[in-house]
């Protein structure tokens, strides 16, 4: 049955600058605000916007992403004629194709564009968080007569070396693309979010060279050269690229500081999914204190966890205390520690009257536990 529009998540890389984070693990696995995964954001958004066919670009450490999603069931997306369907690395005679960027990867699998006969296809990338209808941004590239229309958010020019920045034109056109600029000429960033009719990205893809892998390195600077209408989706909602430790650590706090945080606690606008893991509810024990926290099924606290996030199957021991700390899944903290400004990787364990008092954030691992604090007594 033909689609209009089918998506494509490249979910792949390696996801080097969250550290030991992505360790064992692709990016858009990584737990947030303790009950989420980043991968659940992306997923939603297409649910709430009607888009029922998704192949999940896999590649680096996929068990736990291809796990956790399985039949998409959870985010409504286990549909007969369409629902997800893992696109992961394979071997020909010759050799095994492994991919070599997010326009590479595309094209390794542009059968599976092709055999749903869409018209349009929806990029995406699985480790961003916000709210976005995407019905909106295909109505838009339809209206104005795009080939290409580019998710844009304006950012923080400070920040702009680690984005791609577009240049538009006065008639609402793109017509520069600068991938991680020292010296930015605007201050709007591409959201990784791309739209293209079908046909055009066959050519753009049938035209590229082996060195052309990337799409905001290649692709789409290539694309303005040869004059395509290549539009920007100016999007005004929360967005945030959680690809660093600091940038995953911030939209955590946020999330504890903005009780309104994109509307996650409102069921009636776009709710953001999520899988069950069918654990108990979290425990609360006579020790057990919680300040401006969220705390995820099936932790047992019985110290003080004050503006913090405890992901799953976490302890926080008697007389412990956590504060303004992002703790993710199977962590244990022991009897008196004090845990502060860090984030702690998963199934760590802290041992008794462990100290990590830090003035900056510390990505707390099983490798530095004690270079960046000490036992005492």
């Amino acid at each position: 049955m033909k689609k209009t529009m089918i998506s494509m998540i490249l979910v792949g890389g390696r996801g080097t600058r969250l550290q030991d984070i992505t360790k064992a693990t692709a990016k858009p696995a990584v737990s947030f605000g303790a009950k989420y995964r980043l991968i659940d954001f992306t997923l939603s958004n297409l649910t709430n916007s009607n888009i029922d066919v998704c192949g999940i670009v896999t590649q680096y450490e996929p068990f736990d992403l291809m796990y956790y999603i399985g039949s998409g069931a959870s985010w409504d997306l286990d549909v007969l004629d369409g629902g997800i369907r893992f696109l992961t690395p394979y071997s020909t005679r010759d050799n095994v194709l492994w991919q070599k960027g997010t326009a590479h990867a595309i094209k390794r699998y542009f059968d599976f564009i092709k055999n749903h006969q869409a018209r349009y296809v929806l990029i995406l990338s699985g480790d961003h968080i916000y709210k976005m209808d995407y019905q909106k941004m295909l109505k838009q590239h339809i209206e104005t007569n795009s080939e290409i229309t580019i998710g844009v958010k304006e950012i923080d020019i400070l920040e702009a070396d680690r984005f791609g920045i577009l240049e538009i034109d006065q008639t609402n056109h793109i017509v520069g693309f600068e991938e991680k600029p020292k010296n930015p000429k605007s201050n709007f960033a591409s959201m990784g979010i791309y739209i293209f009719s079908v046909n055009v990205l066959e050519e753009l893809l049938n035209k590229a060279s082996d060195s052309d892998i990337d799409f905001g390195k290649n692709i789409i600077p290539k694309s303005i050269k040869l004059n395509k209408v290549v539009s920007p989706y100016k999007f005004k909602g929360y967005w945030r690229d959680v690809g660093t430790v600091e940038s995953l650590y911030k939209a955590n706090m946020e999330l504890l500081d903005n009780p309104n945080y994109l509307e996650l606690n409102v069921s009636k606008n776009m709710p953001i999914y999520s899988k069950s893991l069918n654990l108990n509810p979290h425990v609360m024990l006579s020790k057990g204190r919680a300040i401006n926290s969220v705390i995820a099924d099936g932790c047992l606290i019985n110290g003080e966890v004050i503006h913090s996030t405890i992901a799953y199957e976490s302890v926080v021991e008697a007389n412990a205390k956590v504060i303004d700390s992002v703790i993710l899944p199977n962590v244990h903290i022991g009897h008196n520690s004090y845990i502060k400004n860090c984030i702690v990787v998963n199934d760590l364990i802290i041992p008794d009257n462990y100290r990590c008092d830090a003035s900056e954030l510390i990505l707390l691992t099983e490798d530095n536990l004690l270079k960046v604090g000490e036992i005492y007594e």
